[in-house]
């Protein structure tokens, strides 16, 4: 048998506000073929900001090794860009295809694919809906697929869905979704998010977006089993972190670093013959290039960060880790921010800005943020009851500082060594924000 096709499948800003994660929303797409392969529901991206969690994931290394600080678009960029995955397949005689978003080599620089089936770079000044080109993403990935392959593919399709439209851009056609199917918004947005109708028609934007990206998504997967590819094709689908609502994505909470993450094919990743207990081990998106060389039957390279999922839906191990370390850099301005995460508790550090800081002090805003945060996820799993100051709970404060502390001495951070994330050569934070 030859080695298998192995497609990473991406979205933009969705979390995990799908149906098989138990929202409210019509994912039919994404329900059955969860049924079919392994859910994992306790994934986390490691940095919930665009290009840092993509890049993370087609490294497998953390952000600050890797070198993606803040956005492509901005000026970050990898410190080796041959660490990408794409030339660890190429190189495994991987036939490498590219498709609609990926947001982690800047436009105009060469992505390694030998098909690139990408629509254009994001523009500022375009006057069509980006969305448009999500049809085109799916269209264009199902017909490579069912094309005829003389060796196996490694393909990344990426779409735009669920991104939302910024404030500075309503008169630009950015997105061109309809309202949800009822025409009204009839569901409350979640906690702590205040129940209004303004949030509520928000919320049913989003919702609708979702149902959006789960046809998309339909089209490509259905093309994996009308090509007759389903069983010698390992198919990951993901997005880069939380939602885009207040004090979720480029947060450290659960809520910014919650992923969807499923996986169907070789290796284990059925539902019929998986450990059944894998779903629920913490997992990262670190995991996924390790996994995808397991799968292939190849070397892993010496930089990764990561583990393979195999090892869990295999039933080798019980969990992968104890802790998830998370972090935060560079996105629309420089706040640099640590965290770990256990099965019961949440540690947060800010190391802060000074910019921000002076900015708070004169009036900027009402309201300060505290350098530490510690939340007990069991009975707080919104994270909103600050533990930090709370002289109960000091040894665990103690105890996940030091875990935090210990990581960033390990993994050479920045913040450790020299108490700062400088910035590279060219990067930007007045351009608009893009996808």
């Amino acid at each position: 048998m030859s080695r298998p096709n192995i497609i990473y499948m991406h979205s933009h800003d969705t979390g995990r506000v799908i149906s098989p994660y138990g929202h409210a929303v019509q994912t039919p797409n994404l329900n059955r073929f969860a049924r079919q392969g392994v859910l994992f529901n306790q994934a986390f991206t490691v940095n919930p900001t665009c290009s840092p969690s993509r890049a993370s994931l087609v490294t497998g290394m953390w952000p600050h090794c890797n070198g993606m600080i803040g956005l492509c678009h901005r000026g970050a960029r990898l410190n080796n860009p041959d660490q990408h995955w794409v030339h660890t397949f190429k190189a495994a005689g991987y036939r490498t295809v590219q498709v609609g978003l990926q947001h982690v080599i800047p436009a105009g620089q060469d992505k390694g694919f030998e098909v690139d089936l990408s629509n254009p770079p994001w523009d500022k000044n375009v006057k069509f809906p980006l969305a448009d080109r999500d049809d085109t993403t799916s269209t264009e990935a199902a017909k490579f697929i069912k094309s005829k392959h003389d060796r196996p593919f490694f393909m990344e399709c990426g779409f735009i869905r669920t991104h939302r439209t910024p404030p500075e851009r309503e008169g630009v056609q950015w997105h061109n979704f309809e309202r949800s199917p009822c025409g009204e918004p009839d569901s409350p947005p979640p906690r702590p998010l205040p129940d209004t109708t303004d949030t509520r028609r928000d919320w049913a934007d989003l919702r609708e977006s979702v149902r959006q990206l789960d046809r998309l998504m339909g089209v490509v997967i259905r093309a994996v089993d009308d090509a007759g590819l389903t069983n010698n094709t390992l198919v990951i689908v993901t997005t880069d972190h939380g939602i885009a609502f207040p004090g979720m994505k480029c947060n450290l909470v659960d809520a910014g670093m919650g992923v969807m993450l499923m996986l169907r094919g070789p290796g284990g990743f059925w539902s019929s013959s998986s450990s059944p207990d894998a779903g629920n081990a913490m997992v990262t998106h670190m995991d996924l290039f390790p996994t995808a060389c397991d799968v292939a039957g190849i070397a892993s390279p010496q930089w990764l960060q990561g583990h393979s999922l195999c090892l869990l839906v295999t039933g080798k191990v019980s969990k992968l880790r104890d802790e998830v370390f998370g972090q935060v850099n560079y996105h629309a301005a420089y706040e640099p921010q640590r965290s770990v995460r256990t099965t019961t508790h949440k540690y947060i550090k800010r190391y802060g800005s000074v910019t921000k800081r002076a900015m708070i002090e004169s009036g900027w805003a009402t309201q300060t943020q505290e350098p530490e945060y510690l939340f007990d996820l069991r009975t707080d799993p919104l994270e909103i009851s600050n533990l930090a100051r709370d002289p109960r709970h000091t040894g665990t404060l103690k105890d996940l500082r030091d875990k935090l502390s210990m990581w960033m001495q390990q993994t050479d951070d920045p913040l450790w060594s020299t108490g700062r994330v400088d910035p590279q050569s060219g990067m930007d934070f007045n351009s608009v924000h893009g996808p």
